[in-house]
């Protein structure tokens, strides 16, 4: 008999959508609650103008390649909760964890942008970032990704092998700490590092990254997830263990005089930092 094993949904993840889920729960409460016409109206108004960000984006942003476009697809049929049900992963993983179409085309517009030849990814996921910003790199360019999970490595290496831009990556299944630890001692150096991974890692991969040569001395950080569905600035009693840790992330890396840094709104949160 065959087993047929249901796609699982996405839930909202950054602070857009789970604003524009709860504003479409406050428009069907108004439309059943005797509310003023004028009040009624301007929640309506609102629901529109954050449930339309997204889409309009997507559809003004350049479309995926053939091969991204497959990797996402791939990483949303995986049955990831059924397949981790019994704690087989050091952490949960789940579809909502892909970077996804915008926020890979702007990390690849980056790579384009500063020149990158050599790039660091801490946490790689099913590799759809990672993937992105290979697409961008020279054909002589190159790029190490730190995944901590041996079975979303080949599931990203088996996606890697079908586009023409795979080759650039290599996959370290470690932790990532250890990974650049190994890089440091090598005299390894990069352009540029995007960090996407265990939240209370980040300000140890951060004082790494800044403490060692791993940074190329005019290179530039990504980190992802730095507003984490709204949790860093909102009341800290309102904030798992992962969003009490990027707040203290936020705040380190605003406190330290060596470096600058912006926080874009994009998605969960980026935030790009220079060494000054």
């Amino acid at each position: 008999m065959t087993t047929v094993v249901k796609t699982e949904t996405a839930r909202p993840v950054t602070p857009l959508g789970i604003l524009v889920e709860q504003l479409e729960t406050i428009v069907k409460m108004a439309e059943t609650t005797e509310i003023p016409s004028e009040l009624a109206d301007a929640i309506k108004q609102a629901y529109q103008l954050g449930a339309g960000i997204d889409p309009y984006i997507e559809e003004n942003t350049t479309q995926e390649s053939t091969a991204l476009a497959a990797l996402a697809e791939k990483t949303s049929q995986e049955p990831w909760s059924l397949r981790f049900s019994n704690s087989e992963t050091v952490r949960q993983l789940e579809q909502e964890m892909l970077s996804g179409h915008i926020e890979g085309q702007t990390l690849k517009m980056f790579v384009y942008m500063t020149g990158a030849k050599r790039i660091l990814e801490i946490g790689m996921f099913t590799g759809y970032s990672a993937l992105a910003m290979a697409e961008a790199l020279p054909e002589d360019g190159r790029m190490v990704a730190c995944e901590v999970d041996q079975y979303v490595s080949d599931f990203a290496r088996a996606c890697f092998d079908k586009s023409p831009d795979g080759s650039k990556i290599s996959v370290e299944v470690a932790p990532a700490i250890e990974t650049m630890k190994k890089l440091v001692d090598a005299g390894e150096s990069f352009d540029l590092v995007f960090i996407d991974a265990d939240k209370g890692g980040y300000i140890e991969y951060f004082k790494m990254l800044l403490d060692t040569n791993l940074l190329a001395a005019n290179g530039f950080i990504c980190v992802d997830n730095t507003l984490l569905q709204g949790q860093p600035y909102l009341p800290p009693e309102k904030r798992t263990p992962n969003g009490e840790a990027i707040a203290q992330f936020n705040s380190f890396v605003a406190k330290d005089p060596r470096v600058e840094q912006v926080l874009l709104p994009l998605r969960d949160g980026v935030t790009i930092i220079r060494r000054k």
